[in-house]
């Protein structure tokens, strides 16, 4: 898939913003938020994944005031280096990034048909606390999807899921030990009876058991099964006029 790289203007700085762009050329956007490795050959797979399910897709670069340009190897080293430069990240202003960011992509030319948000890890996080900011933005408001892998940040901050106007999928390993299975049991919790919520919780799997390209984390079996689930639910909230579908 074609890419290109776009800088993003905030009151403090400019960050990169890689754009994958599908075949047709153009379709509904989708915001990619990175794990801690940074926008990895990883993410990069994501977005190729994306892409060829017809949507555009754009990544920011969230550590671009700690370390611009971050991208780890999925082992431990790249796992230490990782969490170094994780510690020095500020959410909050990681979240206000990503908003300005899901801004900047809505108004891309080649974007037609709304937008959405998906994020894994660290992503995973900022995806759902982006989505929450619907009451103060106009771009969060109008997100047609949101789907969040392994949010770590998510079990202390139910007090605004109430606050996401948007569909909203979120998927856990039951086997997290960044997540212990009762604060996913929390989320569950507060996801009962919301209409625009659901919840998948992949027994068998750790954390980041969708990241192909870590060993140290991928689980095959519940990677392929929520990658369905994240297709479904994309293609029922953010169609594409994409046909082919790509395997995760």
């Amino acid at each position: 898939m074609s890419s290109r790289v776009e800088s993003v203007q905030t009151p403090d700085g400019s960050f990169d913003l890689t754009v994958w762009l599908p075949e047709a050329g153009n379709g509904p956007g989708l915001l990619l938020i990175q794990e801690i490795f940074g926008v990895s050959d990883y993410i990069r797979a994501v977005a190729d994944d994306l892409a060829g399910l017809g949507y555009v897709v754009a990544a920011p670069d969230l550590f671009w005031r700690v370390k611009p340009g971050h991208n780890a190897s999925h082992d431990e080293d790249g796992l230490k280096e990782s969490f170094g430069v994780a510690s020095q990240f500020d959410a909050e202003k990681g979240v206000a990034d990503a908003a300005v960011a899901l801004q900047h992509l809505s108004e891309l030319p080649e974007v037609d048909g709304g937008t959405g948000i998906i994020g894994f890890c660290l992503g995973g996080s900022i995806a759902y606390l982006v989505a929450a900011r619907a009451e103060l933005d106009a771009a969060a408001a109008e997100l047609a999807a949101v789907v969040s892998f392994y949010g770590s940040m998510v079990p202390d901050n139910l007090d605004v899921i109430g606050q996401v106007r948007s569909p909203l999928q979120f998927h856990f390993g039951g086997s997290d030990p960044y997540i212990p299975r009762e604060q996913v049991a929390k989320v569950e919790e507060a996801a009962a009876g919301r209409s625009n919520v659901e919840l998948h919780v992949e027994e068998d799997a750790g954390h980041a058991f969708h990241n192909r390209m870590a060993p140290l984390f991928h689980a095959a079996e519940p990677a392929a099964r929520a990658w369905r689930r994240t297709e479904e639910f994309l293609q029922r909230h953010l169609p594409t006029r994409e046909k082919t579908s790509s395997s995760s």
